[in-house]
């Protein structure tokens, strides 16, 4: 794997774990009226973002590079901020989390079509999984929002 596409990998590693520690802050710290739907909602991203974070792991280790695994290095490398630990409607909250998907969907389509272009088709094929993901959960996110 090229230096470029690792670093690619450990940014899009890094954002996932920002996010599924920001999704347990939102999980925790949601208040409003459709606490129950969106609380029971986050609780199932935040539980498919272990998965996701695991799999880029792998990724990177079976190409013999090293996956970011820390708070300090994820903070370095992401896009995505992380949020102070405060109650937060239920509104902002399905905002906030639309807009870290959108980031995310846009990192794992950059990744794909690099990938695409070095024959890496594990992470090809793993990038597909994750956009498939992104645009149904950006579509239940819109669908939560209206």
């Amino acid at each position: 794997m090229k230096k470029e596409l690792a670093l690619e990998l450990n940014r899009y590693l890094a954002n996932i774990g920002v996010s599924y520690v920001k999704l347990h802050n939102l999980h925790w710290n949601i208040v409003g009226k459709d606490f129950k739907a969106v609380h029971e909602y986050l609780e199932t991203l935040y539980d498919g973002f272990a998965g996701v974070l695991d799999s880029v792991a792998e990724l990177l280790k079976m190409s013999d590079c090293t996956p970011a695994a820390s708070m300090k290095e994820y903070l370095e490398l992401a896009s995505i901020q992380e949020l102070a630990s405060k109650k937060i409607k239920t509104t902002e909250a399905l905002a906030i989390v639309l807009s870290d998907i959108e980031i995310l969907k846009s990192q794992a389509e950059n990744i794909r079509k690099a990938a695409a272009l070095d024959d890496e088709y594990a992470i090809v094929s793993a990038m597909e999984d994750d956009l498939k993901e992104y645009s149904k959960t950006i579509w239940f996110l819109n669908a939560m929002s209206k």
